[in-house]
């Protein structure tokens, strides 16, 4: 689609000259493409743009100045936050911050009391103009309808909220405490586009859901030759504690009980050996940190005694491995089952796990600050075995019918992670005889039952689903007919969308009426200024009855939009 609108303030700025760097896009919008390349190059973007960012700020505050020639803060932000991105998002911090200190200099008692001149929202915003931008003209990220994508997902949480089976694992003490009504969905974007409904603030902890992440901590510090020396990579067959082993006597895999245990022996003895047990743990919280984007991480006293505790069959399996010799040298078995339980009771929500799903989803790259914290090639390996071992015994048959790389733990979390897209995490305590989550199991069949997110339901010639990376509106006359369908309605945020987006507003309809002469016709004054001062429309357009904008403003008996249309 050409991207070039009019110019904004004659003779100052041209939109042409600021585009998004579309070669991020452009293959996102027809299919799967390197997630961390397309994160490289939005850095490279943003660092060789820097000196657009005036130019930028101008369009913006144009864009949502009101009248009285200022920007409400409360309407920019709710723009802002209707595409899926958080005023917590730590991209927009600097922006936060620089408002709260602005309120605290006018004596404001909250940031969206604020109305900002063209040099405060300069001031507010110049270290948040690209990302702010990107959300602003929604066709350029990985959900550009996500407000309806959200209708969907909290249809099908009410639909899985009437599913009372199963019960919380008993065999932990601390986990069969846990109210079994607890139920929250959390996804985050590969663009940080963010979505939680339900419990999603309600601390659990991390249990198996965090064997994935301490593999692709392991992966990125080692590489995959140090450490499948002392792991396999393929599924048991077998229950995740059984006490067995593959035919190099190694552990099957990095998901079941042995498997983790063995990568906590890893992390102490071969990464950064001279740091203390307790150095190592910091460590590895912060790796957690980095992968959530600091999202809420917290520690489980409580669970990690009683898994301590309840440790019989983990024991067992750890002297079973010391046996067969599966433990690198020097490595002290009772500081490894101390790690390993340590990383069980790691406390975190429904939102620190869907950015760490997210941060695999993209390749290792944290949404939420574009840092590279995992390596690619170890997200691949990731990915590969939450597909075919992260479910437990129920992992064969949900690649069958979701398809996507997930992985659950016995606290009733499920980390879903659909790859270049988003990261999705479900959480509710009862569990099925597989030990999942029977809601999440439930969540992910319904969202691949709408969805085409399922490994192989983009083969040619498969029964279509809906593609929420597609703009529904592609073609010419559907995207004629949901502007002025937005004019008649007043909906300015659509409106601005629309004109982001590149469309010419001077368009015609089968009558010959513009965007203009709609709004003008239903007395929408907020539209018709800015599309005459923002858009540059042209006003002497008339329509098949020989009327133009004025005309119909005044047929209507609108004469605000009669007196503004006279005087400009």
């Amino acid at each position: 689609m050409k991207f070039a609108v009019d110019l904004l303030t004659a003779g100052r700025y041209l939109w042409r000259k600021l585009p998004p760097n579309r070669a991020i896009f452009t293959q996102r919008k027809h299919g799967f493409q390197n997630a961390g390349q397309q994160s490289l190059s939005f850095r490279r973007f943003s660092t060789s743009n820097r000196h657009f960012g005036s130019e930028k700020v101008a369009i913006l505050f144009d864009l949502f100045k009101d009248n009285q020639g200022t920007v409400p803060v409360d309407v920019f932000l709710q723009d802002l936050q209707s595409t899926g991105f958080k005023k917590s998002d730590p991209r927009f911090k600097k922006m936060i911050d620089n408002l709260h200190s602005l309120s605290r200099e006018l004596g404001e008692t909250s940031i969206d009391r604020l109305t900002l001149n063209e040099e405060q929202f300069e001031k507010v915003i110049k270290d948040s103009v690209i990302i702010i931008s990107q959300a602003l003209q929604n066709s350029d990220i990985v959900i550009p309808d996500f407000p309806e994508f959200c209708k969907y997902v909290e249809n099908f949480y009410f639909k899985c909220k009437a599913n009372t089976s199963g019960k919380p694992a008993e065999y932990i003490p601390q986990l069969a405490k846990v109210n079994p009504e607890y139920w929250g969905v959390s996804l985050c974007t590969v663009d940080g586009q963010r979505f939680s409904i339900g419990d999603t603030k309600v601390p659990f902890t991390i249990q198996s859901t965090g064997k994935p992440i301490n593999y692709a901590i392991a992966l990125s510090e080692l590489g995959s030759e140090v450490v499948h020396k002392y792991v396999g990579q393929e599924p048991s067959g077998r229950m995740f504690n059984e006490l067995v082993l593959d035919q190099y006597n190694k552990p099957h895999n990095p998901m079941v009980n042995a498997g983790a245990i063995v990568i906590c022996s890893l992390l102490i003895n071969l990464i950064e050996p001279n740091l203390a047990v307790s150095e190592k743990f910091e460590w590895v919280c912060n790796y957690y940190k980095r992968m959530s984007g600091s999202e809420y991480l917290g520690f489980n006293n409580a669970t990690f005694l009683s898994e301590k505790e309840a440790a019989d069959r983990n024991y067992a399996i750890a002297y079973y491995l010391k046996e067969y010799k599966c433990f690198p040298k020097n490595a002290v078995l009772k500081d490894t089952m101390d790690f390993y339980f340590q990383l069980c009771s790691l406390e975190v929500n429904c939102e620190t796990v869907s950015s760490i799903a997210a941060t695999l989803a993209n390749g290792g790259i944290c949404p939420l600050t574009n840092n590279q914290v995992i390596t690619s090639s170890s997200v691949r390996d990731v990915l590969s075995l939450m597909h075919s071992c992260g479910m437990y015994d129920f992992s064969g048959q949900f690649a069958f019918n979701v398809g996507l790389p997930t992985k659950s733990g016995v606290s009733g979390s499920l980390m879903v992670v659909i790859p270049n897209v988003m990261g999705i995490c479900c959480w509710s305590p009862n569990l099925d005889m597989y030990g999942n989550s029977v809601r999440g199991v439930q969540f992910c069949e319904e969202l691949v039952s709408v969805f085409n997110f399922h490994q192989y339901d983009n083969l040619r010639h498969s029964p279509h689903k809906t593609d929420p990376r597609k703009r529904k509106a592609t073609a010419k006359a559907s995207e004629m007919s949901s502007v002025l369908f937005a004019a008649t309605n007043g909906d300015i945020k659509e409106i601005r969308r629309f004109y982001l987006s590149g469309m010419n507003m001077n368009r015609k309809d089968y009558d010959g009426r513009t965007v203009l002469h709609i709004a003008a016709s239903e007395g929408h004054l907020n539209v018709v200024c800015f599309l005459v001062n923002v858009c540059k429309v042209d006003k002497t357009i008339k329509d098949r009855w020989n009327n133009t904008a004025l005309d119909n403003a005044l047929q209507f008996g609108h004469q605000d939009v009669v007196d503004f249309l006279s005087s400009n």
